[in-house]
């Protein structure tokens, strides 16, 4: 009888355990974490068969939930060739998109593989395999494919033919009229250039045209009208002595460049003196100068304070200087002045 009992709750414990192992693996199926069951991964053609040359499309596609976060999905690597007779013509761009714009938590990645062939026959595309988060243990899989190549069919009972000739286009002037009158305007186009070519050299050989000249301003009036408008300007009245006597021997300088031909907005005030050794002009007016422009430098550059008669006499010493030594410049008549005085000569 106790071994009766003992058989019994043999029994009893072995079909718990199982009761408990069937629990324990239901929970762990709804209860493990993951994704698989959320993702679909599929192949398919756009056409199963081709005829040799043509090209068909191979759509890649992943569908997957978002709501666990983003899923880095990665492509099958794919070359030159998906099998030795299908070769991969190009591959388009990884899309990603929403499949059904009701559902926002779903989401999908989509590429295209172009392929061709030059082999007929039948072909078995293999399955395409995706990993997810770079998990190269778990991958999933697409379907196989099915593919077949037509050849052109071919009559064998008849005999080769030779290559057909170029067939002779029948010659029509309607054909050619464009390229005629294209022609036509454009040796219009060049005649009446060289017609106003001709011409223009023809009117420039009888009457040349006269060379107006105008005559230039003196230097020294330009000089005088600069010391004047400095004057006016009563710059050292306001205070304003550096500037005031650095535009007065600017002045000055450019005026002897011009009508003395020395270099003296490059030279200082002694190189300056130095140049007018040989000018032939007196002693009392290279002083006025040398006054003008020594007093310039003392203001500029040792920051000196002149007294009022002196920055009125540094103005007239200037005046004085151009007023002496200006040159008179007798304006030229122009070459048509001069050919009408020609003529008034010959007629007289």
């Amino acid at each position: 009888m106790t071994e009766y009992i003992l058989n019994i709750d043999h029994i009893f414990n072995k079909k718990r355990n199982i009761f408990f192992a069937f629990i324990l693996s239901l929970l762990s199926i709804v209860y493990t974490p993951g994704y698989t069951q959320d993702i679909t991964v599929t192949a398919k053609l756009d056409t199963n068969s081709i005829i040799i040359g043509q090209q068909a499309h191979i759509i890649l596609n992943v569908e997957y939930n978002t709501n666990q976060g983003d899923l880095k999905i990665t492509f099958p690597a794919i070359n030159d060739t998906i099998i030795k007779q299908l070769e991969v013509v190009s591959k388009s761009k990884i899309e990603k998109f929403l499949p059904d714009s009701s559902d926002l938590n779903r989401m999908a990645q989509k590429q295209i593989i172009t392929i061709t062939s030059f082999d007929s026959g039948y072909y078995a595309i293999p399955p395409f395999k995706f990993s997810i988060n770079n998990n190269t243990e778990k991958v999933y899989e697409t379907e196989a494919l099915l593919f077949s190549v037509i050849t052109v069919n071919v009559d064998t009972t008849k005999s080769i033919m030779d290559i057909k000739p170029p067939l002779e286009v029948p010659f029509s002037w309607k054909e050619y009229l464009p390229y005629v009158y294209q022609s036509l305007a454009l040796l219009a186009v060049l005649g009446a250039l060289i017609y106003l070519i001709i011409t223009y050299l023809k009117n420039k050989k009888k009457k040349p045209i006269p060379k107006i000249e105008i005559p230039k301003t003196p230097v020294h009036v330009i000089t005088l009208e600069r010391l004047e408008r400095l004057k006016e300007a009563k710059l050292w009245q306001q205070g304003k002595l550096k500037q005031y006597h650095s535009e007065l021997s600017d002045i000055m300088r450019h005026y002897i460049e011009q009508r003395f031909y020395i270099n003296a907005m490059e030279q200082v005030t002694d190189e300056i003196m130095h140049s007018f050794r040989k000018v032939d002009i007196s002693e009392e007016i290279k002083m006025k100068l040398r006054g003008i422009l020594f007093l310039s430098d003392l203001v500029k550059f040792a920051k000196e304070q002149p007294l009022p008669n002196e920055n009125e006499l540094s103005w007239t010493n200037a005046v004085d200087f151009v007023n002496t030594t200006k040159k008179e410049e007798q304006p030229q008549p122009s070459s048509e002045a001069t050919t009408d005085i020609q003529s008034d000569k010959q007629i007289s």
